[in-house]
């Protein structure tokens, strides 16, 4: 497998970092996969599934968000988006990503796939720009976090405005993750709630570039997009033709363990998309992809996009 990296300019100018995992020899590959990651986490955890991927001649490429990985110019940058719209903000790094992709893989079929944060980035995308991609693959969502969501955009307005855009926020932190582990007590580490694999955890906890409190500001922005992707009227604009898979673990506290993700499959099927289907793995919790059993996850990917190249 070939992996290189590189950096594309976004359009306020930040230079966002970016992987890229191919086959050694130079095919046409069936596909290119994009993955936008979750948060406090970064591009590279990816790599043993984009292995996987490129065995069966896809080509994979994911950035780092802005405030997260090698996009962050220092670590007084973690987790912050930008001063105003930082989620659009985002959004839009990840279209940059695929006319990139588009201009070096002309006419071959692009999936994206987005995780945890990145899932609500990419829900996020397929308002904007869906048409722009062949499928998504939605993996460890949420659903509407209603009045709790409204209150968290109120505490994030005040602890801009008490603390500055960039400052972290432990208290919003807290809020925010503060029951994930409840089910899984008495508990290892504080991320235990992300996969059953000790392993994959350890390795989460000893990563420098994981598990940071992210700013002020990105928890306005996450909450405001939240917002924006349970909007009816936003999620009308997404087409009807695009294939979506969501998949989750049943154990999975950001997807209310299957209930939540269940909600969001309803709701895309409410307005219309026609080709969707979902997943919950038993006993599997927040990163499926790092999971006991991520060798049947990644072929469930691979035979959903297969499938779709087949149309």
């Amino acid at each position: 497998m070939k992996k290189t990296t590189f950096t594309y300019s976004s359009l306020d100018g930040t230079k966002i970092f970016a992987r890229k995992w191919s086959p050694e020899k130079p095919v046409k590959p069936k596909a290119v996969i994009q993955i936008a990651h979750g948060m406090a986490e970064h591009s590279e955890r990816y790599t043993d599934f984009a292995a996987f991927l490129v065995d069966s001649d896809y080509v994979v490429y994911a950035n780092d968000h802005r405030g997260h990985g090698y996009t962050m110019a220092s670590m007084k940058e973690y987790g912050y988006f930008a001063d105003e719209n930082g989620f659009d903000t985002a959004t839009d790094d990840l279209l940059i990503l695929t006319e990139r992709i588009e201009q070096e893989y002309n006419g071959v079929p692009i999936f994206l796939l987005g995780h945890s944060m990145g899932s609500f980035l990419a829900r996020r995308y397929i308002q904007l720009a869906g048409v722009k991609i062949n499928g998504v693959i939605i993996s460890g969502t949420g659903s509407d976090p209603g009045f709790q969501g409204k209150l968290g955009i109120a505490l994030a307005i005040v602890e801009k405005k008490l603390k500055g855009n960039s400052t972290p926020s432990p208290l919003l932190n807290y809020l925010t993750f503060r029951s994930h582990n409840r089910l899984f007590e008495p508990s290892r580490t504080i991320y235990d709630w992300l996969s059953s694999d000790e392993k994959t955890v350890d390795l989460y906890v000893d990563d420098p570039l994981c598990g940071g409190t992210c700013s002020t500001s990105f928890f306005h922005d996450l909450f405001t997009g939240l917002a924006s992707i349970h909007n009816l009227e936003l999620n009308q604009l997404i087409s009807k033709e695009l294939p979506v898979f969501i998949f989750s673990g049943d154990k999975d506290p950001v997807g209310n363990n299957g209930v939540g993700v269940k909600a969001i499959f309803d709701m895309y099927q409410k307005i219309g998309i026609q080709d969707i289907s979902y997943k919950l793995y038993k006993n599997g919790r927040h990163e499926m992809l790092h999971e006991v059993n991520k060798t049947e996850v990644y072929l469930d990917v691979k035979n959903w996009i297969e499938a779709r190249l087949k149309y």
